[in-house]
């Protein structure tokens, strides 16, 4: 079961990052083009958000059967360790609580600069904070 959720946490991250960088990247375009914020607009930050709690929550599945996860933590001298097990969930979470944060003050905002000003930002250091705490060594291993 480990084996199994640790393969799809790790595939379903290609998947999550690629549509959160399309999201962030099109509110930017939006932003910067000063376009009206259309449906297909609502509709990409949405899926993103949906699909970066989808990999939260399995994230959170794995922490709890994970040797690297829960279990590991009295052993913080190893930063590989600490990564898996403290900095990795922490991080994402945050970054989770900032990109939903985001979604719900575009909700509130009037203009179409505004919702694509609010999802350009939270979405963008949303991405950055969970790109700051991947794993990194694993995927090229």
């Amino acid at each position: 079961m480990y084996t199994a959720l640790q393969t799809a946490h790790s595939v379903f991250a290609y998947i999550v990052l690629a549509v959160l960088f399309f999201a962030a990247v099109n509110a930017i375009s939006g932003l910067v083009s000063k376009r009206f914020f259309a449906a297909k607009d609502l509709r990409i930050s949405l899926f993103a958000m949906i699909l970066s709690h989808m990999q939260l929550l399995i994230g959170f599945i794995l922490y709890f059967v994970s040797p690297l996860g829960f279990d590991a933590l009295g052993n913080m001298g190893d930063k590989d360790l600490r990564l898996t097990s403290l900095e990795h969930p922490l991080i994402n979470i945050i970054a989770l609580a900032v990109i939903t944060i985001g979604w719900s003050k575009h909700k509130k905002e009037e203009s179409h600069n505004g919702k694509y000003k609010k999802i350009a930002v939270f979405y963008t250091i949303g991405l950055v904070l969970i790109l700051s705490r991947l794993p990194w060594a694993s995927w090229f291993n």
